[in-house]
């Protein structure tokens, strides 16, 4: 059975930082992973691992923003709309991994996850040729000093989760970066550790209270359009997050065996008899 985990986020979120940190705990856990990069924005030091598949390889956004005129956004879409038209290119490399789990580091642009077909194509593809698929969505936690663009992050996250309908993991990454130490360094702020469990599991109620708090009366559309936010998550509690402090061997394996168990790794494996069984110790067992 082959594996294949696809880490998507916003950019600078950290993916692909991850995806290094993970490539690492599966291979001094004698697992057999490899990383397949899906972002032809790439550039050639972006990884500490030569991924063993590059969509670079077959197109790339600096080529097509040269050769077609495109800004950004339009060449990654163009990359993707080429990749989507060519999957039999990728379905060819892929074909070459077995018993093999598969880091897919996926490129920032939130549009690809919300609402392109891109990835729910790709997940298909996955799924007809026997790879068992589950996503890692990481928000970094930054995102947590502004409540109004933690909840925008909360509302992309339940809409790529909602457009790609497969087994799924919502990650805090750079925790390292937010501590409840007064005197220690926080470049993402301070919190207590209640506050912080209100942003892993969202409380709705944080729109709320930061609207009573304005001094000046705000745009009344604006304060009802918080409420209908905070009713919408309240009746679909879909997003919770994991903690990532990449700093902790502790939580970077919660982390891979919440994956692990998303994915359910291992299920479908066949016990294996140790090499040796019929020879030393154990022969006068037979």
């Amino acid at each position: 059975m082959r594996y294949a985990v696809l880490v998507t986020g916003p950019a600078g979120a950290g993916k692909s930082t991850f995806s290094t940190s993970f490539m690492t705990h599966l291979r001094m856990s004698k697992r057999s992973a490899h990383i397949v990069n899906l972002d032809p924005a790439a550039t050639g030091d972006a990884f500490e691992y030569e991924p063993a598949i590059d969509i670079r390889d077959l197109v790339s956004l600096e080529d097509v923003m040269q050769e077609m005129g495109y800004g950004p956004n339009g060449g990654l879409v163009y990359c993707f709309e080429y990749l989507l038209q060519n999957m039999d290119w990728l379905e060819e490399e892929l074909g070459g991994f077995d018993d093999d789990y598969l880091i897919i580091d996926c490129p920032g642009q939130i549009e690809l996850y919300t609402h392109h077909p891109f990835l729910p194509t790709l997940v298909r593809n996955l799924s007809r040729m026997g790879i068992r698929t589950c996503a890692a969505y990481l928000l970094e936690s930054q995102f947590m000093e502004d409540r109004y663009k933690f909840f925008s992050g909360v509302l992309s996250a339940m809409s790529a989760m909602v457009n790609l309908e497969i087994p799924w993991i919502n990650i805090m990454s750079k925790m390292d970066l937010v501590t409840s130490n007064v005197d220690g360094p926080a470049r993402n702020g301070r919190r207590a550790r209640k506050d912080i469990a209100r942003y892993l599991d969202p409380d709705p109620m944080l729109l709320a209270s930061s609207h009573q708090r304005e001094p000046a009366p705000s745009n009344p559309r604006f304060h009802a359009l918080n409420q209908a936010i905070v009713q919408l998550i309240e009746d679909h509690p879909l997003v919770s997050f994991l903690p990532l402090d990449l700093t902790s061997t502790d939580s970077l394996e919660t982390v891979v065996s919440h994956i692990d168990f998303t994915m359910q790794y291992g299920e479908d494996e066949e016990p294996k008899e140790p090499h040796d069984l019929d020879e030393g110790d154990f022969a006068d067992m037979e």
